[in-house]
């Protein structure tokens, strides 16, 4: 496209989102820049990014990098004030790699640790999917983490909150599923469980 602007360089995402996130997380939903066109930056489906094909080794640069991503549509972004650059993402942006359970005041939440040191607790705002996996008939389990980013909740997590799930009845229907921050997140009916067991 004639008014498309040429790639942004990966220093310069990193100056600016260096500058605007020093005190606070970025204002990401808040900034429309022009496109700049795409990067050759990928997040595998195990949360590994690569720039230029090559895994990048400082947990540091993923983290400042993950503080500016932006989805719009099916795309995703890395995004400042004075630029925006489009990146693949195999799955999600992010996983959910670590669990603790809250109770207080008989009230259970359930705190997520991503892949990139992010914790959110699952209730209102921040819920719990679990999407069908075709390939092996199980599920996969998502969390949301901010805007529309989502973290792939780990195998071993998932397994975690099938421990933790109960059966409850939801419009006439016995519906298996985990409660957190008061809310009840449904994974399946209740009787194809058998197909997880």
């Amino acid at each position: 496209m004639a008014n498309e602007r040429q790639p942004g360089t990966l220093d310069g995402i990193a100056r600016h989102a260096r500058a605007a996130g020093a005190k606070a997380p970025p204002p990401v939903h808040l900034w429309n820049p022009p496109f700049c066109g795409d990067l050759d930056m990928r997040i595998a489906g195990d949360g590994t990014w690569y720039y230029l094909k090559t895994p990048i080794g400082r947990p540091a640069m993923v983290r400042l990098f993950a503080s500016v991503i932006k989805r719009e549509g099916d795309r995703y972004f890395l995004v400042t004030p004075v630029e925006k650059c489009g990146i693949t993402v195999d799955d999600a942006p992010f996983l959910a790699v670590e669990m603790r359970l809250e109770d207080a005041d008989g009230v259970r939440t359930l705190h997520f640790r991503t892949n990139v040191d992010d914790w959110v607790a699952c209730g209102p705002g921040h819920a719990l999917r679990f999407e069908p996996e075709p390939d092996t008939g199980g599920l996969k389990p998502y969390l949301h983490v901010r805007s529309d980013l989502w973290a792939k909740v780990t195998r071993a997590l998932f397994f975690d909150l099938v421990e933790l799930g109960e059966e409850r009845e939801i419009g006439g229907q016995l519906m298996f599923g985990i409660e957190s921050g008061g809310e009840f997140f449904i994974m399946a009916p209740a009787d194809s469980l058998k197909e997880f067991a």
